[in-house]
């Protein structure tokens, strides 16, 4: 593939044709936030969820820190957007640095105060992404431990992770698929996956876990590319590959932020465009706590303020 043609297709096809103001039908869009630190990100994480509200998502996730670092964090946030929004809230859950009974009472305390969708995660390292994982003793081994356990607690709806490129640690891609078959058979309803740049690499997986006997939806995650350097640091830690094309879209702009993001908003919706035009017809948007791009993308695949 030539980096100066991009994929088939191309990240600059987007022709009014291919974008029709109304989808044939709905999609349904999710979006990811992380807990803010400072006062600061909080008011840019509220300026995009008052954004993206409109858009009536089926769900907002919020991330939970290497070792329950943003335990409380997490927690206000799901509790406020459930309050404030009137959308339902997704609570991240990893297994790391608690034990099983700690995860739980965690678990406990969403039931109690009505929160019914827990997105359930090993977790990375308190290392940090590209470290060597180990289970805390007494805890939860795996993704799909979590899961049963929270089935026992109560009908969560559960989502749990998928990789289009393979985990890092999986030894192989079968391995990988029957490590997520463990997690859907544990009771999970729903499997995001990490984001990619290539449409053949989700629609590949999407194939495969069906084949492995998957049938819960398999919701791409998207990563709209607002910062190229910081993505490809992320991408090479979580095992998502960068297309020489997407560095060539990039390459000279570091200093041009906007140009960067209309790039970023085509490449994006392109990518969405193709996977729509395969039957998708949902979407899970990683949006580092800002909405532009991810309101952009999803305005051009038909999905409006209600």
């Amino acid at each position: 593939m030539s980096p100066d043609t991009g994929p088939p297709g191309g990240p600059f096809s987007l022709a009014a044709a291919e974008f029709p103001a109304r989808a044939p039908q709905r999609l349904a869009v999710s979006f990811e936030f992380f807990p803010p630190k400072t006062e600061a990100m909080e008011r840019t994480l509220w300026e995009a969820v008052t954004r993206l509200a409109p858009l009536k998502p089926s769900f907002f996730s919020v991330t939970y820190g290497a070792g329950g670092s943003t335990r409380q964090r997490t927690h206000d946030t799901v509790i406020r957007l459930k309050k404030e929004t009137g959308i339902e809230p997704a609570a991240h859950l990893t297994c790391v640095g608690a034990t099983r009974p700690e995860i739980d009472d965690v678990a406990c305390a969403y039931w109690d105060a009505g929160i019914r969708h827990v997105v359930a995660l090993r977790g990375d390292p308190p290392s940090g992404m590209g470290g060597k994982y180990s289970a805390h003793p007494g805890g939860y081994a795996n993704a799909a431990e979590l899961v049963a356990g929270l089935k026992r607690i109560g009908d969560f709806q559960i989502s749990v992770a998928g990789y289009p490129e393979k985990h890092p640690d999986s030894a192989s891609a079968k391995a990988d698929l029957d490590n997520l078959k463990r997690k859907v058979d544990a009771g999970a309803d729903r499997c995001i996956t990490q984001f990619f740049f290539e449409a053949e690499d989700f629609l590949r997986f999407r194939d495969a876990a069906a084949a492995t006997g998957i049938t819960v939806p398999v919701v791409p995650g998207i990563m709209p590319v607002s910062n190229f350097q910081a993505v490809a640091r992320i991408a090479g830690l979580c095992g998502s590959k960068v297309p020489n094309w997407l560095a060539h879209m990039f390459d000279g702009l570091d200093e041009d932020v906007e140009t960067r993001r209309m790039i970023a908003a085509t490449v994006a919706g392109d990518l969405c465009r193709r996977l729509r035009d395969e039957g998708v017809d949902q979407f899970h948007f990683y949006t580092l706590n800002r909405a532009d791009l991810t309101f952009a993308i999803c305005h051009l695949l038909g999905v409006r303020s209600q």
